[in-house]
This record gives structure tokens, sequence and C-alpha cells, in this order.
């Protein structure tokens, strides 16, 4: 989900009522079939934060407190749902441990659904199914808004490793408080009260205050719950190996017609598109959309269906001579599959002719979004590349940066970008376009502080003392992990629609290796943009029912 400000109309506290809704009488009465009528006596706890697969309630009579803890273990008691009203967010909908605790606050009767019920309910009552999905997104921005539920993450805004897990949090929508060591004297005060080292910083202190020194983006992930956990002698249907866009139309399709779905994800559901600062030639959102929120819809959409979504999970390698396909994790997990989607996209290129390794993530970024934004905000930054990303890049962060250098090695931007976004980099007078140059120099600290470039066309190298660079120069395709299970092109993307003799494959999207397909990016000669991949991802589908399915000769 996408932060949103306060003041936005889209924000929960101005969306009371669709946040925490009163179902009318029709409603109510249709939800009693789907549950268990109880009655519980008051200060009844009904679940904790930390557990997986909570159960949904409804109050027909009574109260339940929504509650986190203080710093003293006492209970924070934020929300009362009252008669008509429900408890949960989104991670009802999936596998991830609850973020709050919920209690009845008098005596009670509650109709508790489980997670099979719920889903049943959400699947076959439509209208009320939209007014929980709706209750259920706002409620996690929300949390995400106040922190509440969530952990604090210390340590320099800028660190590389402060950038690497906040991004983390923020792309898998999961809340939490910033101290920031540089400019926040409390936060060093809790730091050396904590007998940390600054060496050991970013540390990630949890609800129950212990505390986690720089944890790698996995730790994490396992500590907070964000994964789910699997099951190595369960076979599912499909295996989705990446959740970008590509990948989630897969999922969501694959789910919603039947197929037992798991996801497969690194870092965190969106892929490169899940960095963009806003999408706007995407059909149906005339307005533009981020690409983390567009991902954060579609990944609920996929649990809403019942795919099982698992984040921080690279697949390694895949046992390919025998069927059921088997995936072996970096964690060392392995999960099984009768068929396979390849959907894991492209990793950022890098420059070639300049050694900024030492800066990445301080000063040298891949993606900008309201948090890099916030890391350059009134500074000169430079932008490197011609493509759509670049551009929307560009534009985004001219809102906030005193000036954007947008550095290209052609004549211009009208062959490689948008129409849009051309204009909107001509016409504003915080943008400057320099074609034909490069970037020759990178200097600095711990980060990044001055940046240099020349252009072929004439003119000397050029020095500025500038601490963000953005390198968006395209990307190479993620299929190491395949070794040699199916044919590449040179490049190293999927070839597809065609076997392993050469013959054409009924599906476009088919591999070389039966029960195996690929879509988006990774695919070789596909069309690097979100609404194709969405397109291949949802169409995909129809090629897995017929290879699970065959018809009879």
């Amino acid at each position: 989900m996408s932060q949103l400000r306060p003041n936005d109309p889209a924000s929960p506290t101005n969306r009371r009522e669709q946040v925490f809704p009163h179902l009318d009488a029709d409603m109510a009465s249709r939800i009693v079939g789907y549950g268990i009528e109880e009655r519980v006596p008051a200060g009844t706890t009904l679940f904790r934060r930390g557990q997986r697969h909570i159960d949904c309630f409804f109050v027909i009579e009574g109260s339940i407190e929504i509650f986190d803890l203080d710093e003293q273990g006492e209970p924070n008691i934020f929300v009362v749902h009252g008669p008509n009203q429900f408890t949960g967010e989104v991670d009802l909908f999936g596998d991830r441990q609850a973020l709050v605790n919920g209690r009845t606050g008098t005596d009670s009767r509650l109709i508790r659904m489980d997670t099979a019920s719920f889903r049943r309910l959400v699947s076959t009552e439509p209208d009320i199914g939209e007014v929980l999905m709706r209750a259920f997104i706002l409620r996690r921005v929300e949390l995400i808004q106040t922190g509440t539920g969530g952990v604090t993450l210390a340590g320099s805004a800028h660190a590389a490793d402060t950038v690497r897990l906040r991004s983390f949090l923020i792309r898998n929508g999961y809340p939490y408080r910033l101290l920031d060591t540089d400019v926040d004297d409390d936060a060093r005060r809790l730091i050396d009260g904590c007998g940390i080292d600054a060496a050991e910083c970013p540390v990630v202190i949890l609800p129950d205050r212990r505390v986690m020194r720089c944890p790698t983006t996995a730790e994490l992930a396992e500590e907070l719950g964000i994964t789910i956990e699997l099951d190595p002698t369960h076979t599912y249907d499909v295996a989705v190996i990446g959740a970008g866009p590509a990948g989630l139309a897969a999922a969501v399709y694959a789910a919603s017609e039947g197929l037992d779905t798991l996801v497969l994800e690194s870092l965190a559901p969106g892929g490169q598109a899940g960095t963009s600062s806003k999408i706007e030639n995407y059909l149906g959102f005339p307005t533009g959309i981020s690409g983390q929120a567009l991902a954060g819809r579609a990944h609920v959409q996929a649990m809403k269906f019942g795919a099982h979504v698992a984040v921080a999970r690279s697949v390694e390698r895949m046992d390919c001579a025998g069927r059921p396909y088997r995936l072996h994790l970096d964690n060392g997990d392995t999960v099984a599959a009768r068929s396979v989607v390849i959907a894991t996209g492209a990793r950022y290129r890098k420059l070639d002719q300049v050694d900024y390794t030492r800066f990445e993530g301080q000063g040298v970024h891949y993606a900008a979004t309201a948090m890099e934004a916030t890391l350059c905000g009134g500074e000169e930054v430079v932008v490197v590349g011609g493509g759509n990303s670049a551009g929307q890049a560009a534009v985004f962060l001219a809102r906030t940066a005193a000036h954007v250098h947008v550095l290209v090695r052609g004549e211009g931007l009208a062959a490689t970008m948008s129409d849009y976004l051309v204009q909107r980099i001509e016409q504003s007078p915080r943008i400057t376009l320099h074609p034909h140059c490069q970037v020759d120099h990178v200097d600095g600290d711990t980060y990044l502080r001055e940046v240099g470039w020349f252009c072929t066309r004439g003119g000397p190298p050029v020095r500025r003392k500038i601490g963000s660079l953005f390198v968006m120069i395209g990307a190479e395709p993620n299929t190491a992990w395949l070794k040699d299970c199916l044919d590449l092109d040179r490049k190293g993307f999927v070839l597809t629609g065609r076997d392993a003799d050469g013959f054409a494959t009924p599906s476009p999207y088919a591999t070389t290796l039966r029960g195996v397909f690929a879509v988006g990016d990774v695919r070789s000669g596909s069309v690097k943009r979100v609404a194709s991949g969405v397109g291949e991802g949802s169409v995909v589908v129809q090629a897995i029912h017929r290879f699970l399915n065959p018809s009879p000769v």
C-alpha cells in the first residue's frame, strides 16, 4: 500500500465510514449464515499479535477492542468495533502474522468465521465482499500512516542498510516508525540507552522491545511474519516465480479459476514496476497510480482468491528432470508444483564505466519513490536514462528536488520515452536534459557527494556537488537460477513459442520445458510495459489449464 498524506481525500482519516462501516440489516442477516454464533464474556482475547490464520469476527451485540501494547506493556486501544461491525485487515486474506490484538470490550454476541468461511463469504456475497475489501485496504493504510502495530527502525536515514530495510517495509506494506540518528537527538539517546554500538546500526526495535541489529532482509521477513510458512510435502498446481505485474496477474487469474497457486517473490510485490512513482498510461487510471499502489491492490486481489504469496523467498534452482517440478529456495526449503510460470522480470543494469558500488543505497539509487525523494529534497539530482522509468523519476523528483539533470547518450528522448513524459520534461524549469552525455565521475566519503559527466558533442567535463544519482538504464533478465533447464536467447531472456525440437507450441508463452511458461519482462521478445505484462500473465492461465487437464484424444 502507498503511504498517503493525512490531508489526501483518499486518506483513511477522511473516510471513517468506509474504514469502519456499519453493515445494514440485510448484510448482517446474510453474514450469520457463514459463521458460528458465540457468546463471549468481556475481556476475552480473540486473537493476538503474531498469530497466523486468525478468524474474522462480526459483532451482533457488545464490542471488540483492537489494541497494541505501549512501552510498558499496557494495552493501547485504538479502535472499538460495535454492533454490525467486523474485525480484520488485509492480512486476514493471507497467512501472515497479525499486527494487532483483539478482545471483547463487554459481554458480547459474535459471529466467528474461520478462514475458509470468510473466503466463501467474500466470494459468494460480492456486495459484502466489496465493503470488507475496501475497509481492509484502508485499515492497513491507516496502520502504515500511524505506525500502529509496526516496528521502530533506528539509524541514519541515508545509510545503505537503513534504506534497504526501510524500502522492504514500505514495499511490503508493513507499518514502521523511523528514528533518524543523523538529526534526532532522541534517536541517538535511544541507541545509546540500549547499549548499541553505532556500527551495529540500523537496528529494528520490535514491539516486545527486542532488538535486531542490522538484520538481513530475509531475517526481518521471518521475524515479522511477513513471509508465509511453506509445506514441502504439498504439491501446488502452479508456482509463479516473481510478483511483478505479470506474476501477480497470473496469480490472480490462476487462483480465481480454482488452481492451487503459490507465488514466490524475492523482495516485495510489484517488481520494478512497484518502484514507479506514478504510472499514468495504465488503462483505467486516468489520474495515474503509483507502482506500489497498483502492486498492493493486485497482491490483495490474489490473496482474496486464495493464492499463497511468499515474499523474501528466492528460487535458487529448479529440478527440471522430472515432474512435479521441485523448486529449491534460498533458505533451504523446497516446494513442488505441477506447472511453473517464470515471471522473474529483470534486475537493474549498472553503469559500466564508473565504480560507484560503494555508494549504492547511500546516494546511488535504482528507484525514485517517496522515500528516495525525501532523502534528496531541496538538492540537485542526476537521473541517467532515457526510458519511461527515467522520465517518471525525473518528473516526480522535480517536485521536491532543487533541480534534476537528465543524462542520455543519444540525441534526445523522443525515440525511447512516451510523449507525455517528454513534454513534461521539456516544459519543466526544474529539469535539464543533457543529450550525448554520460557519467564519468563519482566521489564522496561515506555518502555520495559529487557527480561528474562529460558530453561527446563538446564542452568541458562537468563536476557538481550532487548527493543523489538515479541510474535507470534498462535491465538484465533474472534467469541465472534456471541454469540448463530450458532455452534462453543470447541475452539471457527466456525463449517461448517453440518446443525443444523447434516446433511451434500451442501457447506463445510456453518454454522449451513442458509445463513451464514465461511471461512479462523475462520473456524474449516481450514488450516491456506494465499493461503487456498483466496481459501475458492473465492469458497464460489458459495454457496452464490445458497442460494440467489435457483433452482426451
